[in-house]
């Protein structure tokens, strides 16, 4: 198959999620930017709030921040791009220290990692001197290194119950650390950060979403508000919410969660009928094909973490991967 085809072929998949008249530039891009990955033995990995032409055009991996950090390190690859925010990027950076790995914008940060530091951290540890810190892998590396073992949203449960203790302190999401309170008789001492995005999320908006839909299903991820998630009818990360989609197929579905994971679901299960939400991350949108292709072309900008803090980091991601 030509590039040529292969492309038609990839916007016929693509037409009821991206625009005609943006198409023609994209492709031009999607050409170029797998031209570089050849000539410099380079993948990408695509988060699930890529818009579909970055998701579906040049990935080779996606999925949730630290299911591509650990696809990455699998792969043979001398270049890796991170098709995410910045602290995807150091993550994956974390669990391949050898490879270049370039992050497209760097003005792609993330409120919720912004609404920690690591000297709140280490505020943390004077206070509650005795408990295990749990950091979400929503934070900046310099975060997770002052932490004990770090948790993802679809892990985060099996993650607090491991440590076989009565209390723990989790950061930065407050939602997330609620959520996770009510399924477990462990006690949780909360951050006060959040996700810009999902704290948008209220009750009221899921009430009015089930009148004007009697049959649709709603699938919240659990760093919406606890009130939200209360009204979900399934509630799970990125990952989750997908294989939820994908196992039960039902005929009508909402995702509480950033616009553009739609978009992605929608491609892939074209049958069912997928109801918009409304926000998106405004800092996943600052990545998009022409800054990937940059990115390649530029060799920019690569991530550096300093060893001091990229070996206590390292250490407490690899402690949550050791959990079974």
């Amino acid at each position: 198959m030509t590039d040529g085809e292969d492309l038609v072929a990839l916007y016929k998949r693509l037409e009821k999620v991206v625009a005609q008249d943006a198409w023609e530039g994209m492709a031009d891009d999607i050409k170029a930017i797998r031209a570089l990955k050849r000539e410099k033995n380079a993948v990408i990995l695509a988060h699930n709030y890529m818009t579909p032409e970055v998701y579906f055009g040049v990935a080779d991996v996606t999925g949730d921040s630290l299911a591509l950090a650990r696809e990455a390190a699998k792969m043979q690859a001398d270049v890796i791009v991170c098709a995410g925010v910045h602290f995807m990027a150091e993550t994956a950076k974390l669990m391949n220290p050898s490879r270049i790995v370039l992050s497209p914008d760097l003005q792609a940060g993330c409120s919720l990692a912004d609404s920690i530091t690591p000297q709140d951290v280490r505020d943390l540890r004077k206070k509650y001197p005795d408990r295990p810190i749990i950091t979400y892998v929503n934070t900046s590396a310099a975060v997770k290194a002052e932490c004990d073992i770090c948790c993802t949203s679809g892990n985060a449960k099996k993650i607090v119950e491991s440590l076989s203790v009565s209390e723990v302190v989790m950061v930065p999401d407050e939602y997330l650390a609620q959520n996770v309170a009510r399924q477990t008789a462990v006690k949780i001492i909360p951050w006060h950060g959040h996700c810009e995005v999902h704290e948008q999320y209220a009750p009221q908006e899921v009430a009015a979403i089930r009148r004007e839909n009697p049959a649709i299903t709603i699938i919240a991820h659990p760093e919406c508000p606890p009130d939200v998630v209360a009204q979900a009818d399934f509630a799970g990360s990125t990952v989750n919410m997908s294989d939820w989609v994908t196992e039960h197929h039902p005929r009508q579905v909402m995702l509480l969660t950033e616009r553009s994971m739609s978009d992605n679901a929608a491609v892939d299960h074209p049958d069912i009928d997928f109801v918009r939400p409304r926000l998106p991350c405004p800092y996943m949108k600052l990545i998009t094909l022409k800054s990937i292709r940059r990115s390649l072309e530029t060799m920019t900008h690569a991530v550096e973490i300093d060893e001091t803090i990229a070996t206590p980091a390292r250490r407490a991601v690899e402690r949550m991967v050791a959990v079974k």
